[in-house]
């Protein structure tokens, strides 16, 4: 099982709104298979993993990470898949709480004749697609904020500079991190600021950018900025206000950009909830914000933040300098949101701490 999650690993950040699933195939004591959900979701890690045992699953154990689906979509379902290639085990980390499988993938596999362990690794798997689990049971993406700091919290000076504040180590992390998301969101402020391409630059996973979102009550990015120039070429998207400038929907439409219209929040904002409920039934599972300080702030105030990656660089920029994130009423601190530190490791000169809601 830890090989089939090792598997379906790959598949972060590319195969929403789907799982990202991995399977493998034992028999008398050989892998005769294995595989992981394939780029857009389709082929399935179970296909794979049987097109890749070539006749040689009958019989065979099938470790699985998430129930098979049940449900047949032009193709047969993988439950039926594995019943069909005449397996005598399934080990499932976890069950698929998807109204169109939950439980149906396990009896449909029982009902064939195929013996059923359930709960092998279930917190990993778990962990590991807590993405599409809050999409289908709370209706939103797991949401992951990044922020990259001087040691008191700064991640400007006070004249505005920002580049670069951690490492190239770090960065490249970074870039990595945004591999394994489905969606990269910043404020409009941040575009206006540092004019980003928000996509992954490392060597050979330039495939793996993410679809770049930006949060934008006013209108305010450029039609000239990085994001809208290449919208055809990386997706990407603006979240607004429902009624905003119609005029300036429709240029940024023309550039190949998707226009998302949400309710108000606090002055004015996109309420962040609704954002990212509006992601999710795009399909978004996983979300990288990258800022800025008043975006964090927005969300710190009225959430969700499920985990932050912190990258602080050995330098202090003192209180003049940009804090990460701008006030946001907080009064007491019972009020504080808390976190609980999961790690910390170094990246270069630089160090990187992750953090998950309590």
């Amino acid at each position: 099982m830890r090989a089939a999650l090792r598997l379906a690993r790959r598949g972060l950040g590319v195969v929403w709104p789907n799982p990202a699933v991995g399977c493998v195939l034992v028999k008398d004591g050989l892998v005769v298979g294995r595989g992981w959900t394939q780029p857009r979701g389709r082929p399935h890690a179970e296909t794979e993993a049987l097109a890749r045992a070539r006749g040689n699953a009958r019989g065979a154990t099938a470790y699985v990470t998430f129930e098979p689906c049940a449900h047949n979509d032009k193709v047969p379902s993988c439950a039926v898949a594995l019943a069909t290639a005449g397996i005598k085990r399934a080990v499932i980390a976890c069950r698929d709480p998807d109204p169109r499988t939950n439980g149906k993938g396990i009896a449909l596999l029982k009902n064939a004749g195929v013996e059923v362990i359930e709960g092998v690794l279930e917190a990993d798997a778990k962990a590991l697609n807590a993405g599409f689990l809050l999409r289908i049971t709370a209706s939103r993406p797991l949401v992951t904020l990044k922020v990259a700091s001087s040691l008191d919290g700064r991640i400007a000076t006070g004249s505005g500079e920002s580049k670069w504040i951690t490492g190239e180590p770090a960065r490249a992390q970074g870039h990595a991190l945004r591999a394994r998301q489905d969606a990269v969101v910043v404020g409009s402020g941040t575009v206006l600021a540092d004019d980003p391409e928000l996509t992954c630059r490392l060597p050979g996973l330039e495939y793996r950018s993410p679809v770049r979102v930006v949060f934008d009550g006013r209108l305010r990015t450029p039609l000239t900025a990085k994001i809208i120039a290449t919208a055809r070429q990386t997706p990407t998207w603006i979240v607004t206000l429902a009624g905003a400038d119609a005029l300036r929907q429709k240029a940024f439409a023309d550039a190949g950009v998707l226009i998302i219209p949400v309710s108000a929040g606090h002055e004015g904002h996109p309420e962040p909830k609704a954002a990212f409920a509006a992601l999710a039934q795009r399909g978004i599972t996983r979300v990288l914000v990258e800022g800025g300080r008043h975006l964090t702030a927005a969300l710190l105030r009225d959430g969700p933040i499920d985990r932050i990656v912190w990258y602080r660089a050995p330098m202090w920029l003192g209180g003049d300098g940009v804090p990460a994130a701008e006030s946001f009423g907080l009064q007491t601190l019972n009020a504080a949101p808390r976190f609980r530190r999961e790690g910390a490791s170094p990246a270069g000169e630089d160090m990187v701490e992750t953090y998950k809601a309590q």
